[in-house]
């Protein structure tokens, strides 16, 4: 498999805890859990209503637990399907670097770059109050932005690579938003899967 390239990157940000792993996962076996997770996951494309118009979500998702709790966002209920193997050994792996043992993934294909995720934080009530974020990248590189509520001219931007884990704890859902924003390029298929704790 190769070696683990543990290097992190920490980022100076007022009110935020956030951590980079470019290399959680080495080339070959990102590429074997790409392929996997492309194939076996139930992708499915909701309705999403922003300022009272309904259109499809520009991503698919999905969502696997370790419980049967649903998870609720932009007026979307999702019910888990349990984990799989892979997400296991994948929630295994990022949970050695992390505190808490994760309940959740919700799963984000995004199939080009028109494909995205509005400004947003993770700060559902199910979450409870400052909440673990994990986002493993497998696939397409794609860029990561975030801004401060307090001042949006306080900004960052991560590359999140094919194999990196983006870790967000302390206060950073409350202070922070962030974005996947579309690009013109002609890109290919990015998978993410953001896990989280839902008791």
């Amino acid at each position: 498999m190769g070696t683990l390239f543990t290097e992190s990157q920490k980022f100076n940000l007022p009110d935020a805890d956030i951590v980079y792993y470019p290399q959680l996962f080495d080339q070959e076996e990102a590429d074997s859990l790409f392929s996997h997770l492309k194939k076996s996951i139930a992708w499915q494309q909701d309705d999403i209503k922003v300022f009272g118009k309904v259109y499809p979500q520009p991503r698919l998702t999905a969502l696997y637990a370790a419980n049967e709790k649903p998870y609720g966002y932009a007026n979307i209920v999702m019910q888990p399907k349990l984990f799989s193997k892979e997400l296991l050994r994948i929630k295994t792996k990022v949970e050695e670097h992390s505190p808490v043992t994760f309940t959740t993934c919700l799963l984000n294909l995004y199939r080009d770059g028109q494909d995205s995720n509005g400004w947003h934080a993770d700060d559902e009530k199910e979450l409870g109050k400052n909440p673990i974020i994990a986002s493993v990248t497998f696939g397409q590189e794609r860029w990561f932005h975030l801004r401060y509520k307090k001042d949006k001219a306080i900004k960052q931007k991560i590359l999140l690579q094919h194999g990196s884990l983006l870790l967000m704890a302390g206060t950073t859902q409350h202070f922070w938003q962030h974005q996947i924003p579309k690009t013109a390029k002609k890109i290919g298929e990015r998978i993410n899967l953001t896990f989280r704790v839902i008791t």
